[in-house]
């Protein structure tokens, strides 16, 4: 039974206690085999392979164990960072990079929008504030509390996950009703039918989260306090697990994927439709090569849409692929071995959908003038300050 998993510095070691064994013990720890292992003890005799059966503690540590006899002992094993896989050794430098960058490009976010002055509409800003304040919570759940493991912890960063999923389907289809259909937009485009959206999109995405946390299990106990979880036994057998595994990968992100792509391409047949009746007209009316406002407009318009969308799609393609191979293939999530393909395509998944959770920030400031101003301005703002104190001083 593995009774430890501490992380010291740049080393892992993982005890093992009450193990059995006759013949052999195949161990297999984030993909590296014993024999690649520059250090390592065992008052046994382990052969090393590269086979696993990969379950164990958590996202960042899988052990596979594969026992064959009864006797007993006690193992110790333990390696250096350079020891890892690259693509791990990656992740370790990844990920406190996005959280350093990512947090406080959503916080400005967060601010500048809640003060409304980027002369977006407030139905846009609206939407835009709700998903900028998802993506913080991501970043905080799934990116800097990822190692503690935590059963509560995991659970809402699955739902800040699915709500920030589901908030761009949100914004996608306001945007279609707002540039496609001009009868219904005075109905829709409202900041009170936003503030509705948001609110149920929330509510319906924590709820249909609520069960993640009945099928989690602590591993650790270290002061009286749990750590680390993992999915219970039962999770990956009974059918009502597999029902509710199936359900919400088609619900997340299986179906927004789908209703992002299709929402993007009736809005940009639209536009194109309405452009070439527009400069038909301007045409016969001989109104030339002039510049026309309106299609400046659409162009803005229309350039934010596809940015926010065009990311989210791009960045979601590689973990969407390997959640349809899940479904497919008999294979399971959290997967360490670094040499197995399925798993490099899990974890670069992994990376590019946190990635996502950063992006809007920046293609706001790149999109919109007034926002990038703003921002501008919040950076400036500290050192403005010292410098006026120095003045006074």
């Amino acid at each position: 039974m593995i009774i430890s998993n501490k992380r010291e510095s740049n080393r892992l070691t993982l005890t093992f206690s009450n193990i059995t064994i006759d013949e052999s013990l195949t161990i297999n720890i984030l993909g590296v085999t014993v024999d690649q292992k520059r250090n390592w003890s065992s008052n046994i005799n382990i052969l090393a392979t590269k086979e696993g059966i990969n379950k164990g503690l958590d996202g960042s540590c899988f052990v596979g164990l594969s026992i064959r006899a009864i006797t007993s002992c006690t193992s110790t094993i333990s390696f250096t960072e350079m020891d890892r896989p690259i693509l791990a050794q990656i992740e370790n430098v990844y990920y406190p990079i996005l959280a350093v960058v990512g947090v406080p490009a959503n916080l400005f976010t967060v601010v500048i929008l809640s003060h409304g002055k980027c002369g977006l509409s407030k139905c846009i800003n609206y939407y835009l504030l709700a998903m900028a304040a998802t993506d913080l919570l991501v970043l905080i759940f799934d990116v800097i509390l990822f190692e503690i493991k935590e059963i509560l912890n995991f659970t809402l960063a699955v739902a800040a996950i699915d709500c920030s999923v589901w908030l761009t389907v949100a914004f996608t289809f306001e945007r279609l009703i707002a540039i496609c259909y001009q009868k219904l937009k005075a109905k829709y485009c409202t900041t009170k039918t936003a503030v509705v959206v948001v609110a149920v999109v929330c509510g319906l995405t924590l709820l249909q989260n609520i069960p993640i946390y009945f099928a989690q299990e602590h591993v650790e106990i270290i002061d009286n306090i749990h750590w680390f979880c993992v999915a219970k036994p039962t999770f990956y057998i009974l059918p009502i697990w597999k029902a509710y595994f199936l359900f919400h990968n088609i619900s997340t992100p299986l179906i927004p994927f789908m209703l992002i792509v299709l929402l993007n391409a009736l809005t940009i047949r639209h536009i194109l439709q309405a452009n070439r009746v527009r400069k038909d007209l301007r045409r016969s009316k001989n109104y030339g090569n002039h510049n026309d406002p309106e299609m400046g407009n659409r162009r803005k318009s229309i350039i934010l849409l596809l940015a926010i969308s065009g990311s989210f799609i791009l960045l979601w393609m590689v973990n969407i692929l390997y959640e349809i191979c899940v479904m497919i293939i008999d294979t399971e999530l959290f997967q360490t071995d670094y040499t197995n393909s399925f798993t490099i395509m899990e974890h670069i998944g992994y990376m590019l959908q946190r990635l996502s959770s950063c992006t809007n920030a920046f293609i706001y400031a790149v999109a919109q003038t007034k926002f990038r101003d703003a921002l501008m301005k919040m950076i400036k703002y500290p050192y403005t300050q010292i410098i006026k104190l120095i003045k006074l001083n």
